[in-house]
């Protein structure tokens, strides 16, 4: 196990780190990376979901050839304290964000045209995620569309969750699988079923799995400062420190360094699962 001092001071609202994906259980077999896929997709309810949740194994298996895709479910309208925040201006502003953070994933941050689907955005009101039927047909189409090798998303079943996106989007993304692999689910959509070989939940309530991360927490760092309009609600990053941050300017100084300091401090937490180092824990199933 990693050092048990605990994560770095911070002014954290939450125990422990601070961070979205939250603490993790024990458990006593933890299986360690699996093959790099050729193809994955990572659905998220957020726009900056996917990088709090597998930004560093997407930037790792992105490096080893893998194509990655992202699915955002909802338009992020909900993700400003300010109330009198543009709205139609957030959702565009957050939509470029996402596309900035997964060019950051894919080791290409100065591209100008995104590979197709690399980011994909359903469009669903933030806070207003249902896990219906004609949503689970946008996402099954998606997959049969993409044909990832893995699937990686929330876990709808982790316990005192308190957002109803990220368990709405979880349970969205498992019966959507169901209904991408299975030829009689929305088969007017004219699109060959498909089935993924793993799936990877983040935020596990059981983690039973961890990829490893080294090398790849600054990938996951760079992802996520690209979210600029969350640095203060979410990131725990004073948007007035260092000089300010404004659209395309990353922050500096000390409000950059302590949450890195963060994110590193949580990746080992996930990695210590295994008895490694960094890593991002997940709970794996199979035989889909």
């Amino acid at each position: 196990m990693t050092d048990d001092a605990g994560p770095p001071p911070s002014s954290d609202r939450q125990s422990g780190s601070g961070l979205p994906v939250g603490d993790l259980l024990d458990t006593s077999t933890v299986t360690v990376d699996l093959p790099v896929p050729s193809s994955a997709l990572a659905i998220g309810a957020h726009p900056d979901d996917v990088e709090f949740g597998a930004g560093a194994t997407l930037a790792k298996w992105a490096a080893a050839g893998c194509r990655v895709h992202h699915l955002v479910l909802t338009d992020g309208s909900k993700g400003s304290w300010d109330p009198g925040e543009d709205l139609g201006r957030l959702v565009a502003d957050r939509m470029e964000e996402c596309r900035a953070a997964a060019a950051r994933i894919d080791g290409e941050p100065g591209r100008s045209d995104d590979p197709p689907q690399r980011v994909v955005f359903l469009g669903r009101v933030d806070g207003e995620l249902d896990d219906d039927a004609a949503t689970r047909r946008e996402v099954a189409r998606v997959i049969r569309t993409v044909r990832p090798d893995v699937v990686l998303g929330h876990d709808p079943w982790r316990r005192y969750r308190l957002h109803p996106d990220h368990r709405a989007a979880g349970f969205l993304t498992i019966h959507a699988l169901v209904a991408a692999r299975d030829p009689h689910f929305f088969a007017d959509l004219g699109l060959e079923p498909h089935r993924p070989t793993s799936l990877l939940l983040w935020e596990a309530d059981q983690p039973n799995h961890v990829e490893r991360a080294e090398g790849f927490a600054d990938a996951k760092v760079q992802a996520l400062l690209c979210h600029h309009s969350q640095l203060e609600s979410t990131m725990g990053v004073d948007p007035a420190e260092g000089g300010g941050v404004g659209a395309g300017v990353e922050p500096s100084g000390d409000g950059r360094e302590v949450f890195a300091a963060r994110l590193g401090w949580q990746l080992n937490q996930h990695g210590a699962l295994a008895g490694i180092g960094a890593g991002e824990a997940f709970h794996l199933m199979t035989g889909l």
